[in-house]
């Protein structure tokens, strides 16, 4: 019996030293592997509604990733859109739909906010809601004066965006419709621009999204309705569209990182209403 169990526990010390002779044994490639840090340029260009969130979206993200650069800049949403799709940029930030010239580049859209537009005008002027009838007479055209449209006697001046813009876009589909804007307009190349002009032009009137609304120029209602967020997701205020960023492909890298922290829920729920836009997820469609 003695050798018996001798043998046994010869057995099981022989045992023990080949596993462990396995273990110390092991590839590198089969051991478990670290989180890899994410780390790369990401560059993004178009709307320029879009920039008040994404520019904080950039600062969070770098603070996180200390080894990734993002940089955005504007340009408007088709700019955005033609640059993505040349290999220009990484992502195409655009207000508005995938243009029918770009259907076949392979472009994938991510769809990131709720836009609010909201009409502006100088401070000077003394109306406070138009009608949509009164919003086309104005620019198209056909409304010059604000006392036709019950303010006072003063002369109305159109200052908006560039047949580039994803804004005068939205605009058209949404309260123009088959109306044409007038060329007598003066245009500017972003929002912040528009906003500047007319908070200096007396009887200016134009449009930005809701971000840049602030106390330098007057926010008019839409057909009685002002802008909320709530009158947003509630259909009451119908003067919106969706903020998107557009791919080549699928994204990798940095760039599929950015993009889902600047759509995840925590960031939107965060930062987006502080910042006049709408989580996507409260968005009705």
């Amino acid at each position: 019996m003695k050798k018996v169990s001798k043998l046994l526990a010869a057995i099981l010390v022989l045992s023990l030293s080949l596993a462990l002779l396995a273990g110390c044994g092991q590839s590198k490639s089969e051991q478990p592997k670290k989180a890899a840090e994410i780390q790369g340029t990401v560059t993004a260009s178009g709307s320029t509604a879009l920039l008040p969130l994404l520019k904080l979206a950039q600062e969070e993200f770098q603070k996180a990733n200390a080894k990734v650069t993002v940089n955005i800049a504007g340009g408007g949403s088709f700019t955005g859109q033609n640059q993505v799709a040349a290999g220009s940029v990484n992502i195409g930030n655009s207000d508005v739909g995938l243009q029918d010239s770009l259907k076949s580049a392979g472009l994938v859209e991510h769809k990131l906010v709720g836009i609010p537009f909201v009409f502006i005008v100088n401070p000077g002027v003394t109306v406070d809601s138009l009608t949509p009838d009164q919003y086309v007479g104005i620019f198209s055209g056909k409304i010059t004066n604000w006392k036709e449209v019950g303010g006072k006697d003063q002369a109305i001046t159109i200052i908006h965006r560039a047949k580039s813009s994803g804004s005068r876009a939205t605009i058209q589909q949404v309260v123009m419709k088959s109306a044409s804007f007038t060329d007598n307009a003066v245009i500017q190349d972003s929002n912040g621009a528009v906003r500047a002009a007319i908070a200096s032009t007396p009887g200016a009137i134009g449009y930005v999204d809701a971000a840049y609304v602030d106390k330098t120029v007057k926010g008019l209602a839409f057909n009685g309705v002002k802008f909320s967020i709530d009158n947003v997701t509630s259909g009451k205020y119908p003067v919106y569209t969706f903020g998107r960023m557009f791919t080549k492909g699928q994204p990798t890298g940095a760039v599929k990182a950015f993009i889902e922290y600047a759509t995840s829920k925590e960031f939107q729920e965060k930062y987006a209403e502080n910042k006049g836009f709408v989580p996507v997820t409260k968005m009705a469609k």
